[in-house]
């Protein structure tokens, strides 16, 4: 792509760094990538956005130069926490209360945001950013809106923006609308429902194009719509471990990174480990579990009852690249998939980033689905159904003696189509057969 051929785009994020996490690194990772291919990206994003972790350090990867729009947003949070009694920044959890029984103000809370905040807790944001946006792009046109969501909200700025500019839009999902994990945790109404399927259709079927993180998400979105839908994983930068040379601890250490709420309770892994530390002294002196995030209470409560507290490191939230470092010292990366109807299309951005520290990586999900498909094509782990015992325990066994044979580093395969440089080439041509049917159209 030549000079005069630039291309600008204007993608609409709910989350953008400071915010820490996983959601924040797709879109400024490739915003990066679709920079240096040429496009000139213009980012619209939160100015006080109510976000669960801040890590400052992801900052430094914003590219030099990018336009970043920031505007204010008004969010209930502040009354969900008096309704419920809780604090969001201690429970970070949404809807599970770590196994207790929810008292009424609670479910009251739950209620009021399902069905009187929809699709979810930006909605306020909506209408005037369709505004402040029509106005922007009057002055300084784009030749493509990009939204990313969840939140939702973000996808009905976009189509908001669409209809008064008529400028092509693609809606990127990172996860599903309807068909997400906890939707029916959120006690809906007949009505609440229908108005939730309405709008998710109407944004499958607005947009020019769709863009998803799973072949199952795809699956599911083309019952509802005929438009374009591709599938863009979340994607790995290698060059986030470049500078991080360690070599793994030498225990059989299994660590997990990232948020654990109560729908991922690996309680298979327990059961498991459990019953290897009392059949084994060798196998007990070399066990570790190291879990670096927010973790809930009833998982740590679950460890307990199954006698590994002493087997235990838990780390709080920490900056992303320390983060990453505890991957590497790791002999086993654990991902755990929530156990519920759709997990078989359930795939998280930490499987990838998993899948550059270049470490074996035990997932707990069913098997058969997407994450356990991958994870066969790039011969670096494996799966443990979520009631798999006696094979779970025999696969454990079969790690445990490699670790001791110092053979447990995977021979990766595969992964280069999953790196987010190569993604971004994907999303260019997308990007570019979009514009020209548009054009054309």
């Amino acid at each position: 792509m030549t000079k005069n051929d630039t291309r600008r785009i204007l993608i609409i994020t709910y989350y953008w760094p400071p915010s820490g996490g996983i959601a924040v690194q797709r879109w400024l990772r490739f915003t990066g990538h679709l920079k240096t291919l040429g496009w000139i990206p213009v980012v619209y994003t939160p100015e006080n956005p109510e976000v669960l972790y801040e890590d400052s350090s992801t900052e430094k990867l914003i590219p030099e130069g990018i336009e970043i729009l920031k505007r204010k947003i008004v969010e209930p949070h502040s009354f969900f926490r008096w309704i419920t009694g809780q604090d969001r920044k201690k429970t970070g959890f949404g809807f599970a209360q770590g196994g207790q029984r929810r008292s009424f103000v609670s479910e009251l809370g739950i209620w009021i945001r399902g069905n009187l905040f929809i699709p979810d807790a930006r909605t306020f944001w909506i209408k005037p950013s369709i505004n402040f946006l029509t106005k922007y792009l009057k002055e300084k046109p784009v030749d493509i809106l990009i939204t990313t969501g969840p939140p939702h909200s973000m996808h009905l700025i976009g189509m908001g923006v669409k209809k008064r500019t008529n400028i092509p839009w693609i809606a990127d999902f990172r996860d599903p609308w309807t068909n997400i994990d906890f939707y029916k945790e959120l006690k809906l109404t007949k009505i609440s429902d229908f108005i939730h399927r309405k709008l998710e259709k109407k944004v499958l079927t607005h947009a020019d194009a769709i863009l998803v993180v799973s072949e199952q998400m795809k699956r599911e979105f083309s019952e509802i719509t005929h438009k374009p839908i591709h599938v863009i994983t979340n994607g790995f930068d290698g060059e986030d471990f470049e500078e991080i040379q360690v070599e793994p601890e030498d225990k059989f250490l299994i660590t997990h990174v990232g948020t654990l709420p109560p729908s991922r309770n690996p309680i298979i892994l327990w059961k498991i480990l459990k019953k290897l530390c009392e059949c084994s002294g060798e196998f007990s002196a070399h066990l570790k579990i190291r879990l670096v995030g927010k973790v809930d209470q009833s998982i740590l409560e679950s460890i307990e009852t199954y006698g590994l507290e002493n087997y235990l490191e838990h780390i709080p939230f920490v900056e992303r690249k320390t983060a990453l470092k505890y991957q590497k010292l790791s002999q086993i990366n654990l991902l755990v998939v929530n156990n519920t109807p759709n997990a078989a299309g359930i795939l998280t951005g930490k499987l990838y980033e998993y899948m550059a520290a270049g470490r074996f990586i035990l997932a707990i999900g069913p098997e058969g689905g997407d994450l356990d498909t991958i994870l066969r094509e790039i011969n670096m782990g494996t799966t443990i159904g979520f009631e798999a015992y006696e094979k779970g325990l025999h696969q454990i066994e079969t790690l445990y003696q490699l670790f001791k044979e110092n053979r447990l580093q995977p021979s990766v395969q595969n992964t280069e189509k999953y790196s987010r440089q190569n993604l971004a080439k994907e999303i260019s041509k997308i990007i570019k057969n979009t514009i020209y049917k548009c054009k054309i159209s």
